[in-house]
């Protein structure tokens, strides 16, 4: 791999131009195609085989002109100050609008607040159900803007009106706070490489392959219903690696330099070496995305492929354009200042390598023989078990919150403060409780009844007595008698653990009733929708983290030969993963912080926070794996001791991992100022999943493991190293290609 690297590096750099060209063709036609493609309406979230989804088929199959999935918009009215809305002016104001409502376009009903006495006990109050003959993806933009209109028209007689629902599109939150993440990231890069352009080019091409990879995703959302946030969580993503494994290859690019190559075979050695780093890199992020797919929820899996697209974008960007750019820098990007420290003779002139002499030491820089990663590798390696001991004890504090950890599903009351969604879902909690905001659809299925309405009748009577319950309301027959739909109200909120045990007693419950009388009963609803989904992303968390973490180990394998590397590298992500959820947990479900990063409503971690945790943190924190150990790796097969080796490794690595991770944590938590309760709560995880992988597992645990390992930690049976490819992610197969080259040479001139 590192020879095809090392000539792709060469080419690249060669025929920069044409290289150049190749890529901003291609982000032209991608914005060409985006801009040309139609407007993505709402996402349709189906979950085949759960209880909510064949209640939803029920529905369509024996309800004639209703559709379980139509757009829904729930209307509220709130009088002024010291008025009732049964005042008749007032009265005659929410009459009106209902009137005007159900004459629009698309509507199927519209309930009336006074009939259905949808008005809060106080009379302060009253709110009217919209729901429209299409679902919220059909929902044309001329009606969105109908019901927006007819608000507007009602609040200017005095009345507060807000609404919230399907039929509405939720607010995408301000993303300016990206912008300082990137600032961040572009200081960091700044004082990590040391000139303006060698710091601009990560980020050139990073924004090269993220608009790309945005460009396809909004080309292809109509075709393919992907909602806004798959383009925000690829955004996310591509920026983050596209930066690190540009930094990966410039550096390396600055490494060979002040080795003194010349640039395209400076640029052709960094491929192979950092390139096949990235490769790797990219690939275990891209197994865990891709790897989503195993949890059989349709809206998951796109984000996860669409995602995992974007981070295959950057590493072909980083194989391609970065060295492309850097022939067209030329000799504007230079090789790092380094000072000329004392020569030591274990480590740096090739003289004493603990016996184990090699014929490429000679190619070892003199340069830098000790800096901040190498004292600090030499710091851990003298004191390896109270490292390990310390930084083991401050992950597992960390990782106590998650044992208390509680999943559900954002609803309205996650909304900006400022959305009409969320207004409409506080008026409704103060005026009438928060049940209201998420009423539970039972739908009972007595077709096999002797008697459909009294088997109906005696679950309506158990239902009221469930704990938990608020009110249930009158059940709705379909035309052949035989099924009814009955609206039921829980007490708590809901995203709420109450909510969710209402909706396990009504399924119990219902079940002993019906099952007797030869029917059944089915919960459904939004509420119990999230319900399912999260039971379903729960049951599929441990196969997912078995599959990811199963082929990310057999990779490891082929690239370190080794067992107790890649099993330290799962080891220590497992410790990252408990310890960035229980921060998560401690934020976003205790509230501790929560005024200070903007939670305004704390409550259960979002039911996707897990699988994304464990799907994109196993990633990334491989990147920083075999970014560094790979350094290590190759110092060691070059002859070093086990001990000298880590001390290698982390002074030619530490500063860029360090650098790495400062960027993703910028860019991470940059993506923290979004309103979107999901999208802060993603950013937040992720910031803090990667400060503690990169500087208590990588650059704390691991030297420490290694340290008390030995030379044990690169064993592997003969058997299986004969028989596993050789990917030579070192590099050892150029330096052998050199000393022939070199031998050649001599030959020559010492013939002529």
């Amino acid at each position: 791999m590192a020879a095809l690297l090392h000539k792709l590096g060469r080419f690249a750099h060669r025929r920069r131009y044409l290289v150049v060209l190749l890529w901003i063709s291609l982000l032209t036609l991608g914005g060409a195609a985006a801009a040309q493609a139609p407007a993505a309406g709402p996402t349709s979230f189906a979950m085949p085989g759960t209880e909510s989804q064949r209640a939803y088929d029920l529905i369509d199959d024996r309800f004639e002109g209703q559709r379980a999935d139509g757009a829904a918009a729930r209307v509220v009215f709130k009088a002024p100050q010291g008025s009732r809305i049964t005042d008749p002016a007032l009265r005659d104001v929410v009459a009106a609008t209902v009137h005007e409502l159900a004459a629009r376009p698309e509507v199927a009903q519209v309930t009336d607040p006074f009939e259905v006495k949808a008005v809060s006990a106080d009379r302060s109050a009253a709110y009217t159900q919209v729901t429209y003959e299409v679902s919220g993806a059909e929902l044309s933009e001329q009606s969105r803007r109908a019901l927006s209109d007819t608000m507007a028209k009602a609040s200017r007689s005095g009345l507060t009106v807000e609404a919230g629902g399907t039929a509405l599109k939720g607010e995408r939150g301000s993303h300016a706070a990206e912008v300082v993440g990137l600032g961040v990231a572009a200081v960091v890069l700044l004082l990590t490489l040391g000139s303006l352009l060698a710091a601009g080019l990560p980020l050139i091409t990073a924004l090269v392959g993220v608009g790309i990879g945005v460009c396809s995703i909004t080309a292809l959302a109509s075709t393919f219903e992907l909602d806004s946030t798959t383009s925000v969580l690829a955004m996310m993503l591509g920026l983050a690696v596209g930066i690190d494994y540009a930094l990966f290859i410039v550096s390396r690019y600055r490494s060979e330099l002040a080795d003194g190559r010349l640039p395209e075979d400076a640029a052709g050695r960094a491929l192979g070496t950092a390139g096949s780093t990235v490769i790797f890199a990219g690939l275990t992020v891209v197994i865990a995305l891709a790897g989503l797919a195993v949890v059989n929820i349709p809206l998951l899996t796109k984000m996860g492929v669409a995602a995992a697209g974007t981070v295959v974008l950057a590493v072909l960007v980083a194989l391609t354009l970065v060295p492309a750019l850097l022939g067209v820098a030329g000799g504007r990007i230079k090789a790092p200042r380094t000072r000329n420290m004392p020569a030591d003779p274990k480590s740096t002139d090739g003289s004493d390598h603990g016996g184990h002499r090699h014929p490429g030491d000679r190619h070892r820089p003199t340069h830098g023989a000790s800096n901040m990663g190498g004292r600090w590798a030499s710091f851990v390696i003298r004191r390896p078990v109270a490292a390990l001991v310390t930084g083991a004890a401050v992950l597992c504090t960390l990782a106590v919150p998650a044992a208390s950890m509680q999943l559900g599903l954002p609803d309205e009351g996650s909304q900006p403060v400022t959305s009409t969604q969320r207004k409409a879902y506080d008026l409704i909690s103060e005026n009438f409780g928060p049940g209201f905001n998420g009423p539970l659809l039972a739908i009972a299925d007595a077709q096999g009844s002797d008697d459909p309405k009294q088997a109906v009748g005696e679950l309506t009577a158990v239902m009221k007595n469930i704990d938990g319950v608020a009110t249930v309301g009158p059940p709705r027959f379909n035309g052949a008698g035989d099924t009814a739909m009955i609206t039921v109200i829980p007490a708590s909120r809901p995203g709420s653990a109450g909510t969710e045990a209402v909706v396990h007693a009504l399924r119990d419950a219902g079940g002993d009733v019906m099952n007797d009388g030869g029917g059944r009963l089915m919960v459904s609803g939004s509420t119990a929708m999230n319900v399912d989904v999260s039971q379903k992303l729960n049951d599929a968390l441990l196969p997912y983290l078995a599959l990811v973490v199963g082929l990310a180990f057999l990779l490891l394998i082929l690239v370190f030969r080794s067992f107790a590397v890649p099993l330290k590298a799962a080891l220590g992500f497992l410790l990252s993963v408990a310890a960035s959820l229980g921060a998560v947990v401690a934020v976003f479900q205790w509230g501790w912080l929560s005024s200070l990063l903007g939670v305004t409503d704390p409550g259960p971690v979002m039911s996707m926070m897990p699988i994304f945790m464990v799907g994109i943190v196993f990633g990334l924190a491989m990147d920083y794996e075999v970014f560094l150990v790979t350094r290590i790796r190759e110092a060691y097969v070059n002859g070093r001791t086990a001990h000298e080796a880590i001390t290698a490794g982390f002074r030619h690595s530490a500063r860029v991992v360090t650098a790495a991770a400062l960027i993703m944590i910028a860019v991470f938590a940059g993506f923290m100022g979004a309103d979107e309760q999901m999208v802060k709560s993603i950013g937040f995880g992720l910031a803090v999943a990667v400060f503690i992988d990169a500087f208590i597992v990588r650059m704390t645990l691991v030297p420490a493991v290694l340290a008390l390992i030995g030379d044990k930690a690169w064993w592997l049976p003969r058997r299986l190293d004969s028989v596993l490819p050789q990917l030579d992610v070192e590099g050892d197969g150029l330096r052998v290609e050199e000393e022939r080259e070199e031998l050649a040479a001599r030959v020559r001139s010492t013939h002529s």
